[in-house]
């Protein structure tokens, strides 16, 4: 599929900058589907001239998933959303699902990869989880040999996890465990998805691939190992669920919220792939390490600057 068009819808987005770099180095030619083609201007550089090429789409609307559709010989849907503003999770991970997969079906395209979450669950009492599984339903109903890619939370240069508490640290005294930050973790590195991405472009075994890191991390082992790459001494407060929910009330009410209900719902469990998934393994990659990579950007969150040296694991007090 080498000098083949891929649209890949959402890709102006955090796993979408690294997966047009992975599939143009490839060699493959990129349309990225985004509802703002404006601002997905800035992965030009990514490939050669004319390689990458921009439609402005709406996934909520199967016309417009159709016309992003034409002359592509793949597709790729990332798909997603963390909170609801202005879109809900049914439109984009649900019915967005939905309609990328039938157009894909009805063009004849020879390839879809559609990225979801390992915590996706149809009977979850989080609508984020809900409308994942839903999405996932809707794919496998559409285009049956697609590959499903679920990773567990994605970390890398441009993520919304590392960098939100990197930046909280700066500000705030403490940070908050909530649920007693016993919610486990496997952090996935936003580079292996791209590959994992590419990888299945080729398979299509009609299989779901859990996607997770080397080791697993609980909530506040992840907040004390961002204190020691920024330097920062901070509290580490425990935050009950019932607390964490009132004050999600509060704050989802904000542009960008730091936390919703729907996300306190959501570390109720624990977010690791299954033993007896196939994974990053069975599609030829070696998972890498927080350690390895995190270092690299969250010296942006310490006091002073690139050259400060990160803490000791001995210097950050207990909570």
């Amino acid at each position: 599929m080498k000098n083949q068009l891929v649209t890949i819808f959402g890709g102006s987005g955090f796993v979408g900058r690294h997966t047009v770099r992975a599939l143009a180095r490839a060699g493959y030619r990129i349309k990225v589907a985004t509802r703002y083609p404006n601002r997905a201007f800035f992965l030009r550089p990514l490939g050669s001239v004319g390689q990458i090429d921009f439609v402005k789409c709406d996934v909520s609307d199967a016309e417009s998933v159709a016309r992003a559709l034409t002359g592509a010989h793949a597709a790729v849907n990332l798909t997603g959303i963390l909170f609801q503003s202005g879109q809900t999770f049914e439109e984009v991970q649900a019915d967005g699902a939905a309609h990328i997969a039938k157009a894909a079906a009805d063009a004849g395209i020879a390839a879809l990869v559609h990225v979801s979450a390992v915590g996706a669950d149809a009977e979850s009492d989080s609508d984020y989880a809900v409308t994942k599984a839903e999405g996932e339903a809707a794919v496998r109903e559409a285009f049956p040999r697609a590959v499903i890619l679920r990773p567990s939370i994605i970390f890398g240069p441009e993520d919304g996890f590392f960098n939100k508490f990197g930046q909280m640290a700066r500000f705030f005294p403490a940070l908050p465990l909530i649920g007693g930050g016993k919610t486990r973790f496997q952090p996935v590195f936003v580079g292996d998805v791209a590959q994992a991405i590419l990888a299945g472009l080729s398979r299509q075994d009609g299989r779901s691939y859990e996607l997770g890191g080397p080791a697993t991390y609980s909530f506040k082992e992840l907040l004390q190992l961002i204190l020691r790459e920024t330097g920062r001494n901070r509290a580490l407060v425990p935050l009950p669920f019932g607390l964490a929910f009132l004050q999600a009330v509060f704050l989802q009410l904000l542009p960008k919220p730091l936390l919703t209900v729907d996300q306190v719902k959501l570390l109720k469990k624990d977010n690791v792939v299954s033993a007896t998934a196939p994974g990053l393994a069975d599609l030829g990659i070696t998972p890498t390490s927080v350690e390895a990579v995190i270092p690299s950007y969250l010296w942006r969150y310490r006091a002073k600057g690139e050259y400060a040296q990160a803490q000791s694991r001995r210097e950050i007090p207990a909570p």
